[in-house]
């Protein structure tokens, strides 16, 4: 199916909507480009728009979908990377991997790819090509796309110590029954074993069944874990007193969870 090239009235609310995301205003944006698309439905120009509002909104299957048929956009790099970016929401790495390649084969000096890359490359447990796309990234935009946080293991963990000391009594009361693991990265399994998937870069997790499910002549066991991810962690941190911060805060959102909260409950708690 072909399509009429928008005009310069719809370009330039092609334009309103970018900078209205910019300035995190998605709603309005969601709005804006609905009515737009009513008026030209499907055009490919503003699938990629629909794509990008859909991942500001956390909806990683409605980018994708909005990205079938976008093929013939105006910006084919940018119709790439964003299929690389939901596709990795999606825990489709593979896939996610050949995108973002594609996406530097049309614009070799995108730095949001090369950071993506490192990602991917990451939880395909490829260290050195990892390594490799977060330098040129940092090189070619530091501020988008900084170098992780450095830190050594076992300079993080005495960081997650610190951070669970000055945590508040009744929440250190919580954590006498359940560990606090750091791992590396989340599971691939553990992030498909949701429908729709979990999100790769999240910073925590409790595996385990929450206070209110549990019944009095529940068999002893193991009451659950709560797990830090470290090099998601570090990637969201900007110096150590930022990640001893974000510790406390993911370590209390997941006490959260243990206590049977859902996300309402969290974001009344300032946890969200």
């Amino acid at each position: 199916m072909s399509y009429e090239t928008l005009n310069e009235t719809e370009w330039d609310q092609v334009r309103h909507i970018w900078e209205m995301l910019d300035d995190g205003e998605t709603d309005r944006a969601r709005i804006q480009l609905d009515d737009l698309m009513r008026s030209r439905p499907g055009h490919p120009d503003l699938r990629i728009v629909d794509a990008s509002i859909a991942l500001d909104e956390g909806d990683a299957k409605r980018a994708h979908d909005a990205l079938d048929g976008a093929e013939r956009s105006a910006d084919p790099a940018l119709f790439f990377q964003l299929r690389a970016v939901a596709g990795f929401q999606l825990v489709r790495f593979e896939e996610a991997l050949a995108d973002a390649e594609r996406a530097l084969a049309v614009q070799p000096e995108m730095a949001e790819s090369h950071e993506l890359l490192a990602r991917i490359h990451e939880f395909l447990g490829n260290a050195a090509k990892a390594r490799e796309h977060a330098l040129e990234a940092a090189e070619l935009d530091p501020e988008l796309c900084p170098l992780p946080l450095d830190v050594s293991d076992e300079d993080f963990d005495a960081v997650v110590e610190k951070s669970l000391v000055e945590l508040p009594d009744e929440v250190r009361a919580h954590l006498a029954e359940i560990p606090v693991i750091v791992d590396p990265l989340p599971d691939r399994a553990v992030l498909t074993a949701e429908n729709p998937p979990l999100a790769p870069d999240l910073l925590g997790l409790f595996v385990g069944r929450h206070l209110l499910e549990r019944q009095h002549d529940d068999v002893p066991g193991s009451p659950g874990s709560i797990h830090l991810f470290r090099r998601n962690l570090l990637r969201a941190c900007a110096d150590r007193e930022e990640l001893e911060k974000e510790i406390r805060i993911t370590v209390l959102h997941e006490v959260g969870h243990l206590l049977g909260l859902d996300e309402d409950d969290l974001e009344r708690w300032g946890l969200g």
